[in-house]
């Protein structure tokens, strides 16, 4: 073939050729792009079973090898020798800690879409319904309380006359220093189907503590308690509150002029559903109140009048007639503002894209050991003062200490004042709820687990580079604020004298709460501090730090969370930040397990329906087999009730019921039994849905559980190992966990017997006594309405 002479003939010959070969062509293409595809997709599979061994049984005895990157920056580890061989089949070597890798972060923008908040809806039938008004007041020297006597007067001779005067019923007038809070201000009281409440109060501010400041305190909380719906006095027809003050001590009302009062209004505007009826009144006691009270009561009547004739409330803004709400107010209700959310939440910051906000760094683990870019000059706080995630946690009842701490007394606390039971751990362990304080050094998180109650408020991270405070300071802190908290439980209805007094001791304290506490770079020299005051420590940690695992000094005891059995279970429910978490979780399994002779060591097992349950028994006992823990507790996930929640894919349908969750420890029991390892059912707090198993060869006393603890005698120990005298060779010898036993587990505890404290009260939601028949025909009661859901 003679060649083509111009470009136009080469053209024309190409084109033939592609004519005559075009099939050929494409099959030889297509079959050589499957060939690289299947090469790359074999070689990635094989790459990632090396990167991600799972947990194998009857793993043997080995060194613990920690990744140098595992080392976070900012912090010094010191390793730790392990414990002194006792039996040869138990030996662990030292763990070995290496210099720390280079890392570089990244920086993404965005914005958010703020949510719409539904309109509450008035449920009232002007022509059958009545209106109940409560008139609720607290007095100091007598004063509100005849004013509050006056008011009810005049509205009772209103409500007679009036024409509306068959729908309204005359006012009741009711002390909150004599009423149970639960009964009024966690949902609208009981009454006649057709009968509707509308609550007043009349609410003085004082420069000293008084009850209404536990009466603010208790609706902060139950807004922003998890268990209870956000909005739960929304079924109130409405609210109105005056306030009284002094403006000759206050000159104005920034400086504290009817501040409680306004606190009680912004409370009520969100449990709610923002249903004031009338704008919150303020008067001057030595001036103007009696005028001011006499405008806010005949407002009230107005209101009153216009829900009886079925107007409701009014047209204006959200609930509140024509009172537009306050921007803080705006803010806090329902997530509907921007600054409640947090914008360096690393999942959530792909939404934002318009550049509104300054750039958020966000720091992505690396080992790729490129230089840090863009690095700030200084570090900076977790939690500024300023910041939205300090409102955030603030609001939900936590005392934030310096930059990255934080303290925040626990319902089971306010239980066990109230001689209403302690929380699992006293079950198990014989710590009371009253004595315990719960803490954490480090409000930051390297995971971001479904089922957190926190869903987000708290900052995360995977390496400490903030402004560090020093233990004593956080320590000094973190008592001040608990003991604070306390002291406002003195004037709530039901708290016993001897417990209100025990309770200002603190003698235990969980380092758990929010964030991850051995993420601190100084938690050892924290927990020497606590154990010279003779505070017992449960620490728990997320299995994402083994380097701090491994330094750490021994606690009283050391819970590692273990929320699924598998790399694919353990991404979906703790959606970890780091890049080789598994990696990390397992090399924590092994530290575990090197140190399970020098301290109590505790699995803590929180079931997911749908995530972390089903066919995942095997898996479990392989991670229990894999490091031998003391003891393992089994949970069942508490729901939060919050749309974060239902955003990371957790409904009611995920929470087990207890039946649920005691027949899996059954089967679990079996599981071990059968690899020969001794673990029985021990103990069980069915009221928190959590059960306990426990190793028979260490636990076990003349046939008799035995997982309570001597705490003096743990201090004792301790004391000893911190000066010395009990190292030998770098190691820590002469006692181990068995050491410091406390008292055989009380029959009531023991399995099969429910867990609660017989010389405590067991109460509803109402505070009311609670008989055993009635608890167990409640939870018949839920079995019969989640089935009925499923069906």
């Amino acid at each position: 073939m003679t060649p083509p002479t111009s470009p136009e003939q080469l053209f024309a010959e190409l084109l033939s050729i592609w004519h005559t070969h075009r099939a050929l062509i494409i099959a030889v293409g297509v079959g050589l792009a499957l060939v690289v595809r299947f090469t790359r997709q074999s070689r990635d599979a094989q790459e990632e079973g090396r990167g991600s061994p799972a947990p194998a049984a009857g793993v043997q005895e080995k060194t613990v090898e920690l990744r140098p990157e595992w080392l976070p920056e900012n912090t010094t580890v010191v390793p730790r020798a392990l414990s002194a061989e006792k039996h040869a089949e138990d030996d662990a070597s030292a763990v070995a800690v290496f210099p720390k890798a280079k890392r570089g972060p990244k920086t993404v923008k965005g914005r958010k879409t703020p949510k719409k908040i539904a309109k509450p809806v008035v449920d009232y039938d002007h022509t059958t319904d009545k209106i109940q008004p409560l008139i609720f007041f607290q007095s100091v020297t007598g004063s509100t309380e005849r004013r509050a006597k006056r008011v009810a007067e005049l509205l009772t001779a209103w409500t007679a006359g009036c024409d509306q005067a068959a729908s309204l019923l005359a006012p009741q007038l009711l002390d909150l220093s004599e009423v149970d809070y639960d009964d009024y201000f966690i949902s609208a009281p009981k009454a006649e189907a057709n009968t509707k409440h509308f609550y007043l109060i009349l609410a003085p501010t004082y420069n000293i503590d008084t009850l209404l400041d536990a009466f603010i305190e208790n609706l902060s909380e139950t807004h922003n308690d998890f268990r209870i719906d956000t909005a739960s006095l929304s079924g109130l027809l409405g609210y109105s509150v005056f306030g009284f003050g002094d403006k000759e001590g206050w000159p104005s009302e920034e400086e504290g002029f009817c501040t409680q009062a306004k606190q009680v209004d912004k409370w009520m505007a969100r449990l709610t559903g923002r249903k004031r009826a009338y704008p919150l009144g303020m008067g001057d006691v030595k001036s103007d109140a009696e005028d001011r009270l006499t405008e806010w009561r005949v407002g009230v009547q107005e209101a009153l009048v216009e829900i009886a004739e079925g107007r409701g409330l009014g047209e204006g803004v959200l609930g509140s007639g024509d009172a537009v709400e306050s921007d803080e107010e705006g803010v806090d209700d329902g997530d509907s503002g921007e600054e409640t959310r947090r914008v360096d939440d690393v999942e959530d910051l792909g939404g934002m894209a318009d550049g509104a906000a300054a750039p958020i760094p966000v720091d992505f683990t690396n080992y790729k050991g490129k230089p840090r870019v863009n690095a700030p000059a200084a570090p900076k706080q977790m939690v500024p003062i300023t910041s939205p995630t300090h409102a955030a946690l603030t609001k939900q009842g936590y005392s934030i200490i310096g930059s990255h701490s934080g303290v925040k007394i626990c319902r089971w606390t306010k239980s066990a004042l109230r001689g209403r039971g302690s929380c699992y751990k006293y079950s198990f362990y014989g710590i009371a709820s009253h004595l315990c304080m719960e803490a954490t050094p480090s409000l930051s998180c390297s995971n971001k687990c479904v089922f957190c109650w926190r869903h987000g408020t708290n900052p995360v991270g995977t390496t400490w580079r903030w402004v560090t405070d020093a233990p004593d300071v956080i320590f000094d802190g973190i008592t001040a604020a608990h003991y604070k908290k306390i002291k406002m439980m003195k004037g709530v209805p039901g708290v016993r004298a001897e417990r209100f007094a025990e309770a200002m001791r603190i003698r235990h304290c969980a380092l758990s709460l929010v964030g991850e506490p051995i993420f601190y770079p100084h938690i050892n020299e924290l927990l020497r501090i606590m154990h010279e005051q003779r505070i017992s420590t449960f620490m728990v940690c997320n299995a994402q730090h083994p380097a701090q695992l491994a330094s750490l000094i021994p606690v009283t005891q050391l819970y590692v969370s273990i929320d699924a059995s598998n790399k694919e279970s353990l991404r979906k429910v703790d959606r970890p930040l780091h890049r080789d978490f598994w990696e990390r979780f397992c090399a924590c399994l092994d530290v575990l397990r090197a140190r399970r002779f020098e301290q109590r060591t505790v699995f803590r097992l929180t079931l997911v329906k749908g995530f972390n349950m089903e066919e995942e028994v095997q898996g479990y006992a392989d991670l229990v087999e894999r490091a031998l823990p003391c003891f393992v507790e089994v949970k069942g996930v508490t729901y939060c009730g919050t749309s974060a929640a239902g955003s990371a894919g957790l409904t009611m349908q995920n929470v087990p019921f207890y039946e649920e969750v005691a027949a899996f420890v059954q089967l679990l029991e079996t599981e071990l039994a059968s690899r020969g390892l001794a673990y029985g059912i021990a103990a069980e707090h069915a009221h928190s849905c959590c059960i306990l198993l426990a190793d028979g060869n260490r636990f076990k006393r003349d046939g008799r559980w035995a997982t309570r603890i001597d705490f003096e005698r743990f201090f004792a120990l301790s004391e000893g190992a911190v000066q010395g005298s009990r190292l030998q060779d770098g190691k820590v010898v002469g006692w181990r966990p068995e050491d410091y036993i406390g008292p055989d587990t009380p029959e009531w505890a023991l399995w099969g017997n429910k867990g609660f404290d017989p010389r405590d009260q067991r109460v509803d939601r109402k505070g009311r006594p609670r008989t055993e028949e009635e608890a167990q025909a409640s939870l018949m009661q839920a079995a019969l309405r989640k089935a009925a859901r499923e069906l």
